[in-house]
């Protein structure tokens, strides 16, 4: 029995357990199913789904910026629509004339070997001079580095059509610096000396324009990469005698593998669907003579307005880099089980 103030008398339950001295008293929250959480009165998330519904907002955008437009390009890929039929809203199902007459078509293939080609001749130039630029930096005193490597961070920001334009002025047939370098070397023939005359030669400043441009994201990452190289490894090479390539090849190789693996396959995308430095230079000229794969695909949809076919080279365009890849991702995934 419980007395009150008042002088009520009341009885309490019989099988109430006795409460434990010295703990205070408090709300009983349940956490098993079937019961509500005390915050809010809501369930709280299974803990599973939680990273999918994180994930969720940015595969929705991808979808809708990548995956959609894809599916629409092949879809393209399998109709015959030139000016006439887009004009007209016409749709005709071609099934798969526009890829036989893409693997039929001569020029398509020359595309293709000069596309690799470029990126082949591009890539071994940018892995070569940003790991050396790389190495340089590991090398330099602060300010030096510091110095290296704000010119470097200024070539990468730059816009790429803006850089574009400083080339071609660069070049240019009247007015270019190089020409005026030519001749006060005492080089004959450079007079308005036109340096986009050929396909190979509007390349050939194309690459030294894509080299410089992705030079700094390989030699910073390169210099990122040798901070993690210990000293007593230099230490121990030098104490064996080991020169400069031996040291490289012996201790600076094996330990920075994945980031050659990891950059030269990025370096291979990137090159591969270059576009704006071709296009902007000299829109795949002359003749037609400097086009890559994405400018190809673009010229035959926009110049020639062959909507469907340019679907097409584009589709092939992704198989041929995936096949391409396929090869690297086998060797990535193979590193990764050696370690």
């Amino acid at each position: 029995m419980t007395v009150h103030s008042q002088g009520a008398v009341t009885s309490a339950p019989q099988d109430a357990p006795p409460k434990s001295a010295g703990r205070p008293e408090g709300p009983t929250t349940t956490t098993g199913p079937g019961h509500t959480s005390p915050r809010g009165g809501r369930r709280p998330l299974p803990s599973g789904w939680l990273p999918y519904l994180l994930v969720g907002p940015a595969v929705l955008a991808l979808a809708t910026l990548l995956l959609y437009p894809l599916i629409k390009n092949v879809i393209l890929s399998f109709q015959d629509i030139n000016k006439i039929e887009f004009i007209q809203r016409k749709y005709p199902f071609a099934g798969l004339d526009n890829y036989t007459e893409l693997l039929g078509d001569a020029d398509f293939w020359t595309v293709v070997v000069r596309s690799f080609a470029f990126t082949l001749a591009n890539v071994a130039l940018i892995m070569t001079l940003g790991s050396l630029i790389g190495i340089l930096l590991n090398k330099l005193g602060k300010k030096m580095r510091l110095v290296l490597s704000m010119a470097l961070v200024m070539a990468w920001a730059m816009p790429i059509v803006a850089s574009v334009q400083v080339f071609k002025w660069l070049f240019d047939e009247q007015f270019g610096v190089m020409n005026w370098v030519m001749r006060t070397a005492g080089f004959a023939g450079y007079e308005q000396h036109n340096w986009m005359e050929t396909g190979l030669s509007t390349l050939v400043i194309v690459t030294i324009l894509v080299v410089w441009g992705s030079i700094p994201f390989v030699a910073l990452n390169m210099y990122a990469g040798l901070t993690t190289v210990g000293a007593e490894l230099y230490e121990a090479a030098r104490m064996d005698g080991a020169n400069g390539w031996q040291t490289f090849w012996k201790i600076v190789f094996p330990n920075l593998k994945p980031f050659f693996l990891i950059t030269t396959f990025l370096e291979v995308i990137w090159v591969f669907k270059a576009f704006t430095q071709v296009y902007a230079m000299n829109k795949g000229g002359p003749d037609r003579a400097s086009e890559i794969l994405p400018v190809f695909a673009y010229v035959e949809g926009q110049s020639q307005a062959h909507y469907g076919l340019a679907a097409a080279i584009s589709v092939l365009t992704i198989v041929i880099l995936v096949i391409v890849m396929s090869f690297y991702f086998r060797l990535i995934l193979k590193q990764e089980e050696e370690q």
